[in-house]
Formats: structure tokens, sequence, C-alpha cells
């Protein structure tokens, strides 16, 4: 358009998006700079071991990561909710990174849409707001309508996230380096992979559509459970426009009369659950700002409204197989049906004393489900207690039996259990966990999981594993 102070879209501007070699070397000195520094100052301390870290070094650290834009800080979120994989102090620090960023100007954003939809991308639309409804690691998202008069909510990628994503896993790697040098307790090889993998999907908007598809398909029977709707003609690799939801912010439901909050955690644990025992995938991301509440149509029920698909996570059939035998093992406190459990899982060498340690981690994760009766899910530990002793018992036992690899599954399977198990902690709710476990899994069948995964997968567009 001529009131456009940024100018036409060059040649190749889409092109440019490709992972550039000055652009690595460039995100490497920022980040560098930061976590290089601070380890500098305390390596002597043992950084990343959990004998000296304190908790003015975690600071440091967080401000280091804090001031930066992209994945960098996602990565770290993700760290901080994986039990040991950094010390106790530092994921206390990292877990209060917001993934807030300042937003891209509105010159800027046009060249974007521009590069993504055309010249012409404002006449698809009935409107665009100018300023950022909401600015994240990896991009940011515009309200807007369709030419109907829809409300769309509109996700714009920033630019050259694929140069800053592969430097910072260069600099996790090594931070994760380091970890293993002055901590054997857990091996973070597998960790780093995992992550890596899941961090690069996130790039790709065309996946995260299939994998809202999948979602709306799974929950198409379902009114608690809201999916947005992706439009599909004005969505590429990076830009993603789908349906506005309408909701409040889970946690301004914690004053609620308890029913209401009830209700609201049932619809999430359905939302977490009921996808994993029957199709094998999980929202592998538990941050608090990827749901919103909505009301019911009736005046006692309450929805959730299921946001940003980027961190999707899909298991074999045999891998959700361990996790229900696993339950069992613990409910019959069956020691050879764990060791199997942990097999299926992808654990490797198991001896007596590693199963026991890892069963002490896994009887806190499942305690709610293992309870057959109404509880909170701390059931009277507050919340900055919750999980502590179980963590601290398991890695002072795995620094004398370790290392231990957890698999590549195990870590967004744990992450994403510990983040739906906040999410109760912040609403107060108070279930029958082990009923509403018990109802999800009663059916299962690992032979007619492969069977339904892939049908779902393939009518979603979801790309299948080699």
């Amino acid at each position: 358009m001529s009131d456009d102070p940024s100018g036409p879209a060059r040649p190749g501007e889409r092109d440019r998006e490709a992972n550039r070699l000055g652009r690595r070397f460039q995100r490497y000195a920022q980040v560098g700079a930061g976590v290089g520094g601070v380890a500098a100052r305390a390596a002597g301390a043992r950084l990343f071991g959990l004998d000296k870290a304190d908790e003015r070094t975690a600071r440091e650290l967080k401000a280091a990561l804090g001031g930066l834009k992209g994945p960098i800080m996602k990565v770290a979120q993700m760290i901080a909710t994986i039990p040991e994989a950094v010390p106790a102090e530092f994921a206390a620090e990292l877990s209060t990174l917001q993934s807030a960023a300042p937003p891209m100007g509105w010159p800027f954003v046009k060249r974007r849409m521009r590069a993504e939809l055309g010249a012409g991308w404002e006449g698809l639309f009935g409107s665009f707001e100018r300023e950022a409804a909401a600015a994240a690691s990896l991009g940011q998202v515009h309200r807007a309508t369709s030419r109907e008069g829809q409300k769309l909510a509109v996700k714009l990628q920033y630019p050259d996230m694929q140069s800053a994503v592969d430097a910072d896993l260069k600099q996790l790697g090594l931070i994760f380096s380091i970890h293993r040098r002055m901590d054997r307790a857990v091996d973070t090889r597998e960790i780093y992979r995992e992550i890596g993998e899941r961090l690069r999907e996130e790039l790709d908007y065309l996946r995260e559509a299939a994998h809202m598809r999948l979602y709306a398909d799974i929950f198409s029977g379902d009114p608690r459970i809201s999916v947005p709707q992706v439009t599909e003609d004005l969505t590429t690799q990076r830009l993603l426009t789908m349906s506005w939801l309408d909701g409040d912010p889970l946690l301004s439901f914690r004053e609620h009369p308890l029913e209401a909050r009830n209700r609201i955690a049932e619809a999430m644990f359905a939302a977490w659950w009921m996808p994993f025992s029957r199709y094998g995938v999980i929202h592998g991301d538990p941050h608090l700002g990827n749901y919103s509440v909505r009301k019911g149509d009736a005046e006692d029920t309450w929805g959730i409204n299921l946001l940003d698909y980027g961190c999707i996570r899909v298991f074999p059939s045999a891998f959700v197989a361990g996790v229900v035998e696993l339950y069992r093992a613990l409910e019959t406190d069956d020691r050879d049906r764990a060791a199997a459990a942990y097999e299926n899982w992808g654990f490797r060498n198991l001896s007596v004393e590693l199963i026991e340690v890892l069963n002490v981690w896994a009887r806190f994760i499942y305690a709610p489900m293992l309870d057959n009766r109404v509880r909170s899910v701390a059931d009277g530990i507050s919340p900055g207690e919750y999980g502590r002793k179980e963590a601290f018992g398991v890695h002072k036992r795995l620094r004398e039996l370790g290392p231990v690899t957890p698999p590549r599954e195990f870590v967004f399977m744990d992450r994403a259990a510990i983040g739906l198990g906040s999410v109760f902690l912040h609403l107060g709710a108070e279930l029958n966990f082990h009923a509403l476990f018990n109802e999800t899994i009663e059916a299962f069948d690992a032979t007619e999981l492969d069977k339904r995964q892939k049908a779902a997968l393939k009518k979603a567009g979801v790309p299948l594993a080699a």
C-alpha cells in the first residue's frame, strides 16, 4: 500500500527466514555473553551442581536469559519443569521467566504479513488491529476479523527464529554439558534432544494447524472443551490464523465457589488425559496462559478454551501402555510389573535400587490417582513444598546410583503432568482423581490405540513419524 513506510516486499524475503550463519553468530554472542558471564563468575561454586548453587547466582542467570527475546526463554521454562535437569535454585528462578517480549512495530508487522500473504493482505481481513494482543517468545498475536465478521486471532512468527532456535539450543547443549560434569545424577543428553526436536516443531505453524485440527476432532463431542478453528487460506508456515475464543484467565477463578473450580478442573483433566489414553498425544506446554475459561450454556457449567498447539507430543502405544502398567504396578505394589513398565517407557540398565528410586517419584506423580477419595492434589501440603521432599530424595539417591538417562518420551510426559498438577493447585480443586483417571483407562487397549492414533493423525494432516 502507498502509505507503508516499510516499502514494498523485496524479492526473496520469505527465503531469508532460512537459517543464516551470520544470524546464528549474532545470537551466539547475545546468549553466550549472558550465560557465559554468569558461568564464569560462579564456576568455582559448581554453578550447575546442587552443593553450592545459591539463589543469587540463579537470579543472575534468570536476568541474563530474561533480557533476550526468543526461544531461550522458552527453553529455560521447559527445563525448569523437568525434575532435576537443573538445580532446585535455578528451577525456581527460571520457572518465573515470562514469555512476554516487546512486540514488533506496525511497519515491521506489515512487511511480515506481506511476506506471508502477499501485497494485498489487508484486504483479506475485515479488520486487523495494529497493536498486538499478546507477545511471546516465538511470535505475537493480533486480533482481527474475517471479511464476514468472524473474530480471529492471527499468530505471526518473529523473523529469523530458525537461527535463534539453533543458536539457543547450542548454548543449552553447553549448559547441559557442564551440568553432566558437575552432577552425575541425571544424564541430560536425551532431554536435550527432545527439547530440540519439540522446539523446532514449534516453528512450523502448518504443523500447529494440523495439531489444532486433531484436537478439534478429538473433542468435537465434548462441550466442555473448545479448540480454535483454523482459517486455512490465511495460514502459512510462519502465520497461523484461527478463530478467537473469548474467555477469562484461569487464575482469575481462584476465588470462585469450589463447585465452579472443580468443574473447570474436571475439564482440564479430560483435556489432558483423554487424548493421551485414547490417542497417545498430549498438550505438552503447561503454561497457564495456554488455557482460558468460559461460562457454559447452563448456569452451573463451565468450560475451557485449549490454546496454543505448538508443543504437542505424540507417543507410541507401547509408551502409553507403560504409563497404564506403572499405575497398576503401584496400585498392587508389584515391583516386577513396575520394572516392565519402566522398560516400556524406555529406561535401560535397571537395578532393584534404581527401580525403587524411580518409584518414589512415580508414587508422587500418581498419588492423587491412587487415592480413591475426594481430595486436593497436594492433600494438605503447601504449594511451595509440593514435591520438594520427593525431588530432593530422588536426586540424592540418583547421585549415588546414577547417572540415569531419562528416555525422550519421559521428558514432556513428566513436564506436562507436573504442569497439570500445578493448574489443580492454583484452582484449589477437590476431586476424586482416582475415579477420573480410571474412567480414562478402563477400556485401554494398545492395539486399538495404535489404529485410532494413525487414523486421527492422518485425518488431521499431522506428519507421521518415520
